[in-house]
């Protein structure tokens, strides 16, 4: 990474409705980010928006007047040669497969949801296959380049590539941390820059075991606002159920928005039932969001980053990612929450597992921060989850049909083994182009 020639950063899945705010998020730092070449690479399947997606890029660092050469390219090979930092945010079978990820467990009476449950299961067996190979490649093309990973779901892709890559530069990101600081900063009244959370757990399974504005614990204030039902923490894609304000107290440590899933199951699943009769699951509603995003985009006269763009439930990821990759780059020792190698952060997860901890950022990468033994009431659960994401990604790198059912089985969201099995062999059915090893066996049976 030599200061003079700038830096080369590779985004695959460019063609994603997101990368404006990732390019706008480039531009604000390029002060302390010189990045030079912006490769935007996407598969076939993704030409046209991969078109739009570079003109309107275009379009917005010619205005910023920053000298960042935007390139598309639907070949990996060509664009990774040499990069110094590697973004991938892809949705491997598009929205059309998030659809069936959530359709097809609620049809079988569970909770679908695209990072966790039969859902999120799938979206891993599609999605590992593919990171592992561009990991690959890295290796032999740029090796000394950082994968910065926003594809979800982001914990049980990067156990997978923590477990089965050589390469072992890797990072994953999620917007989530972030999120909930701004939301905690806006209940207190403060700025978000006097806030810090103790963030410890897995990704969209992490937990704020303590909050501080100006080095002050205000933890009992923040679960006592948290407790109004005036005042959730939720994100744009979970339904704002209010927590119940004794078992806050009682829990002492702050949920993310996704245990509510875990936390209010029968709420959430009553909900989903009456979507999907109605056919508004949340991937349907986000569909018609990315149709009128592109259709933004297409404006010739549009040269900056959409508003609409924040109704996405990943807004503020381009900062998370931005923040990581400047702070690598800077040698920054800065704090963020990312998904990081355990390496004893917390007792009773292996070394080698992905966690979601604070880490201190270094031009090395980021450096997990101890915390040690997780509170009793949250540990369990956090071992279960775990189990999930090591048994799945298992499942995904050998394609074994028994290692999916049991990876699905033991996910708290999947009510019984017998209810399991349809509805694994209908999701390996419906995904059937996207799973070339569990159909390569099946057809040798």
């Amino acid at each position: 990474m030599s200061m003079n020639k700038g830096l080369k950063i590779v985004t695959i899945g460019g063609g994603s409705s997101y990368t404006p705010e990732f390019v706008e998020g480039l531009i604000n730092r390029y002060d302390e980010l010189p990045v030079r070449e912006l490769w935007l690479v996407d598969i076939p399947a993704g030409k046209e928006k991969l078109e739009i997606v570079g003109s309107l890029a275009r379009r917005m660092v010619s205005k910023a007047g920053v000298p960042m050469t935007i390139h598309l390219a639907l070949d990996r090979e060509e664009a990774l040669k040499d990069a110094d930092f590697v973004t991938t945010q892809m949705r491997v079978g598009q929205l059309k497969a998030r659809i069936q990820d959530e359709r097809l467990p609620i049809k079988y009476g569970m909770i679908g949801q695209e990072t966790n449950g039969g859902g999120g299961l799938f979206k891993g067996l599609r999605t590992i296959p593919v990171l592992l190979e561009i990991a690959e490649d890295m290796q032999r093309l740029c090796p000394d380049a950082w994968l910065i990973n926003f594809t979800n779901p982001a914990g049980m892709v990067t156990e997978a590539l923590l477990r089965y890559s050589k390469h072992s530069k890797v990072v994953g990101v999620c917007n989530l941390p972030i999120n909930t600081k701004m939301t905690i900063a806006r209940l207190l009244g403060v700025e978000v820059a006097s806030v810090d959370i103790r963030f410890a757990g897995l990704n969209h399974m992490v937990y704020g075991l303590d909050v501080t504005v100006d080095g002050v614990s205000v933890l009992d204030e923040v679960l006592e606002l948290m407790g109004d039902e005036d005042k959730q923490l939720s994100m744009k894609n979970i339904a704002p159920l209010p927590w119940n304000p004794d078992f806050l107290k009682a829990l002492g440590v702050i949920p993310c928005p996704y245990h509510r899933y875990f936390y209010k199951t029968s709420e959430i699943l009553e909900k989903q039932l009456e979507e999907f009769k109605t056919g508004t699951t949340r991937a349907e509603v986000v569909q018609r969001l990315e149709d009128e995003l592109f259709e933004l985009y297409k404006n010739e006269d549009l040269d900056v980053k959409p508003s609409q763009l924040q109704e996405r439930g990943g807004a503020y990821y381009s900062d998370a990612a931005c923040n990581v990759i400047s702070s690598i780059f800077n040698d920054k020792g800065d704090v963020q929450t990312l998904n990081v190698r355990n390496d004893g952060s917390i007792t009773g997860i292996p070394d080698e597992s992905a966690v979601e901890v604070n880490c201190i950022v270094t031009k090395e990468g980021p450096k997990p921060i101890h915390i040690g033994e997780l509170p009793v009431a949250v540990s369990g659960l956090v071992q279960q989850i775990k189990s999930f994401e090591r048994t799945a990604a298992e499942a995904a790198v050998s394609g074994s049909y028994e290692k999916a059912l049991l990876a699905m089985t033991i996910n708290p969201l999947v009510t019984s083994d017998s209810r399991a099995k349809p509805l694994l062999d209908e999701l390996l059915d419906v995904h059937r182009e996207f799973l070339p090893s569990f159909h390569a066996k099946s057809t040798l049976l």
